[in-house]
């Protein structure tokens, strides 16, 4: 049985490896060669753990050539849905604490997008800023963020809109998502008190999401 469980294990690891490698090929589109040759096994286990995978829509063959599927577009677009439902309890912690519309952000190439929002709910005013929004990743805090250490919190003033404030730590921990928390307001926020509640809304977000 013990033995079994090892199989099964393994297995699943070099069908992982294989659509890994298959996602990251710098090829259009990898052969079965090249993907023996990355995951360091023989071309015909290659071929015994494309079936699967091919059976899930995760990739297809074209003759020797092998593209990722469109079953990967349906599991991609269940993960940000995920996203936000792990972040909202950190990000509506942190809008009513610092009295801020709060944010989880996330790189997508050369931009950051807003993937989860939470406004306050005893603020007179507040921004209003629609998940999905997009902006150059080194502008703004939430972009810039990103790319810091986790003990380190960043601050804009105006970069994406005037008058506009934010705070913005990074969620790290997470193998594969880049992205940061934090707040924006239209007022000015003192960094030294808001940085360490950012701070902190962005180790929950990162334990939320292990």
């Amino acid at each position: 049985m013990v033995g079994a469980t090892k199989e099964s294990s393994l297995t699943l690891e070099r069908g992982l490896a294989l659509l890994q490698a298959v996602a990251e090929a710098e090829s259009e589109a990898p052969s079965i060669s090249e993907l023996a040759t990355a995951i360091g096994a023989s071309r015909a286990a290659v071929y015994r753990l494309l079936v699967p995978l091919q059976a899930r829509g995760l990739v297809r063959r074209e003759g020797s050539k092998v593209r990722l599927g469109l079953g990967v577009l349906r599991l991609a677009s269940n993960v940000l849905p995920q996203l936000r439902m792990a972040a909202n309890p950190a990000l509506r912690e942190l809008a009513e604490k610092v009295g801020a519309t709060a944010h989880l952000t996330v790189a997508d190439g050369g931009e950051a997008q807003a993937v989860a929002v939470v406004e306050p709910s005893w603020t007179a005013f507040h921004v209003a800023y629609r998940v999905g929004s997009r902006h150059p990743v080194h502008r703004g805090a939430a972009g810039r963020a990103i790319s810091q250490p986790a003990e380190i919190w960043v601050v804009s003033a105006g970069e994406l809109q005037p008058n506009a404030f934010g705070v913005a730590a990074p969620v790290r921990g997470v193998p594969g998502l880049r992205a940061s928390v934090g707040v924006v307001a239209l007022e000015k926020l003192d960094a030294d008190i808001v940085g360490p509640h950012v701070v902190r809304a962005a180790e929950e977000v990162a334990a939320a999401l292990k």
